[in-house]
């Protein structure tokens, strides 16, 4: 039934957004082959959604699906809105003058070339910028840095460096050169801590195959920590039991040893330096809104004092709003991931950030503080579902902690 609510919509959709060709031309041509490609565009979703999928995931021939008939469709989506932007003043003026006019008929206006050229060009904007996220913006990786002061900082660390990384999703890899490329930016930052925020995988352990001996590269001065996201846990897979499930996920566990990452599941671990220490606590994945809530901040805390300075690594950022950054143990900084920016959005650093995403979260990329506590959001290393990137590029993010104020 799904598949015919999504063909009947993306038909109106389509017969609506063709209004803006017809007014450069009625050639009959130019139609068929607008809507043998519309045809081609949607038929394709339908053929890779039923075929067997080696991850059972959005991989593939499934991604590429998906990406196509994404662009497509936000650009006729666009041409949409504009017609009926039109319409919206075509129709008033067609009934005025059947009422107060000397027309005995109700005749429309006739579109303006001048409105069609310019959906045209609207449209073309997001239909260019989807198929290059596709081609190059999904493996764009960009590193970046802030510096955080915390008054309470241990003298010993003050300087001390993070990597972050977070959502690899591996099942949607298909370029080994690329994500080689990735990991050595990854290396390259040659921090004291690398900490990967969780979603190993879209679904199955096995998706780590061909990329555990790739990761395993990854080494820090304190070690490498990580966390489970939500996808980590297979809950996505129609398993043929529970056991196959679980045994899924103790491979998946495995995994993070064989590749020397120190998987914290609700725990916590010290890390010293010059007599002194800092706490890492890593919690399993919490989310609201029907995401599985397997973390226990109470328990991953047991042993920290209140007065040890605290990283705290959460794969999703609502749980730093509704648990963490109020907790009476002050977590001073929080990482998480999960929301990838919605691998859609406008950033201008330091002037303007936007996406979709904000609308479901409230903190969903980059740094965010309150009341002298901190989150960074990830917007994530890999991609999930449309494979590609506009706008918010595959991320490192170095953190660099410093004793004292910030300067004014």
């Amino acid at each position: 039934m799904r598949w015919l609510i999504l063909a009947a919509i993306y038909l109106v959709v389509d017969l609506y957004a063709y209004q803006a060709l017809r007014v450069f031309t009625k050639n009959i041509w130019v139609a068929v082959i607008y809507f043998i490609i519309s045809a081609i565009v949607i038929g394709n979703l339908f053929y890779q959604f039923n075929q067997p999928s080696p991850n059972d995931g959005f991989g593939g021939g499934r991604g590429y699906a998906i990406g196509i008939f994404l662009a497509f469709f936000v650009g006729k989506i666009v041409l949409s809105i504009v017609m009926l932007g039109e319409d919206i003043v075509r129709v008033p003026i067609a009934g005025i003058e059947k009422i107060f006019g000397s027309s005995e008929s109700f005749d429309m206006p006739s579109r303006r070339k001048f409105i069609s050229t310019i959906a045209l060009g609207l449209a073309a904007i997001p239909f260019a910028g989807l198929l290059y996220g596709m081609y190059k913006g999904r493996y764009n990786f960009r590193v970046l840095k802030y510096t955080l002061y915390f008054e309470d900082l241990p003298a010993a660390f003050d300087g001390y460096r993070i990597s972050q990384i977070s959502d690899v999703h591996s099942g949607s890899f298909d370029n080994k050169n690329k994500i080689q490329y990735g990991v050595d930016l990854l290396k390259e930052q040659d921090s004291d801590m690398v900490v990967f925020t969780g979603d190993l995988v879209n679904n199955k352990a096995s998706e780590m195959e061909d990329w555990k001996d790739l990761f395993s590269e990854v080494k820090a001065r304190d070690g490498v920590f990580s966390i489970l996201g939500n996808h980590d846990y297979g809950d996505y897979h129609n398993w043929e039991s529970a056991t196959a499930k679980t045994e899924n996920l103790d491979k998946l566990k495995q995994t993070h040893a064989e590749m020397g990452w120190d998987l914290m599941l609700n725990e916590n671990r010290f890390i010293e330096k010059g007599g002194q220490r800092i706490a890492l606590v890593g919690v399993e994945n919490w989310g609201a809104g029907g995401f599985k809530k397997a973390g226990d901040l109470e328990k991953a805390g047991e042993g920290v004092d209140e007065n040890d300075f605290k990283i705290l690594l959460s794969h999703d950022p609502s749980h730093w709003e509704q648990e963490v950054k109020k907790h009476p143990k002050k977590y001073h900084l929080t990482m998480s991931g999960h929301t990838h920016g919605m691998q859609f959005g406008i950033e201008i650093p330091g002037w303007f950030k936007w996406s979709p995403v904000q609308y479901r979260y409230k903190h969903w990329a980059g740094i965010y503080e309150e009341a002298g506590r901190y989150i960074n959001v990830n917007r994530g290393f890999g991609f999930l579902a449309y494979p590609g990137r506009v706008g918010i590029w595959p991320e490192i993010s170095v953190i660099e902690l410093k004793k004292g104020s910030k300067p004014a």
